[in-house]
């Protein structure tokens, strides 16, 4: 049956993917016959990942990509990949008075420094295929501010704007750059802070009128990993139920 957005006969890694966004992106991909490389820093929740994968052939490696040489660890353990979901990521709920170099340090070097770096590897490498899509999940919060996430904010934006300088440097080997940009998603790093009344508050206010699931980014995911987005680079797109439309 016709399917421009199927994933048969894909080797797609995916970042972060012990959990959240990341895990349910790899699950969605598995279902539409991709191979997965699952990479995360927790044994444990990875292999549960794993567990809920479709079809055979899926991998998970270990790595802490805030390392430099677990980086260098995960690209040589690589086969040649089709896309690259870039998901992993940290926050730290600070007041820029509370910021410190230690905190600074701990943000960009997940959110930034390691997708740069990973994506150099592979480049420098060839493990990336023609035709290969590489995705860079990043978050509404780059240009819809809100207190205590200066941090985390500007490290999404400087994803967002590396991505499209990489994608006119890879256009003549027809490798495709996006960025997808979640708003709030039920995940569980929305269980590590005090956040009640700021959801409520999201949810009140978002035109869909709901917060959204892993599942929601995963589909957009899909759209830009398949053939079905060929002729698309260089996008930032926003899944965020309205919410930025305010």
């Amino acid at each position: 049956m016709y399917n421009p957005f199927s994933l048969e006969r894909k080797t797609i890694l995916v970042t972060g993917a012990s959990s959240g966004i990341g895990r349910g992106i790899a699950i969605e991909c598995s279902k539409m016959g991709a191979c997965l490389i699952i990479t995360g820093r927790n044994q444990d929740r990875l292999n549960e990942t794993l567990s809920l994968l479709q079809g055979d052939g899926h991998k998970s490696i270990i790595a802490d990509l805030s390392n430099i040489s677990d980086i260098s660890s995960l690209v040589e353990q690589l086969p040649k990949l089709d896309g690259v979901v870039n998901n992993a990521g940290v926050n730290d709920k600070s007041l820029v008075k509370f910021i410190s170099k230690d905190k600074i340090d701990k943000i960009y070097n997940t959110n930034f420094h390691a997708p740069v770096l990973i994506i150099q590897s592979l480049l420098k490498n060839k493990k990336i295929k023609k035709y290969g899509s590489l995705i860079f999940i990043s978050s509404i919060s780059s240009n819809y501010a809100s207190a205590s996430n200066a941090l985390y904010a500007s490290s999404k934006g400087a994803i967002n704007s590396f991505a499209k300088s990489l994608a006119i440097e890879v256009a003549p080997q027809k490798i495709r750059v996006n960025v997808i940009q979640p708003g709030i998603i039920k995940t569980p790093i929305l269980e590590a802070y005090s956040l009640k009344e700021e959801l409520d508050s999201f949810i009140k206010s978002c035109p869909l009128g709901t917060l959204g699931t892993p599942e929601d980014i995963a589909y957009c995911g899909i759209y830009l990993l398949s053939d079905a987005s060929k002729w698309v680079t260089g996008s930032i797109i926003t899944v965020d139920g309205g919410i930025t439309l305010k």
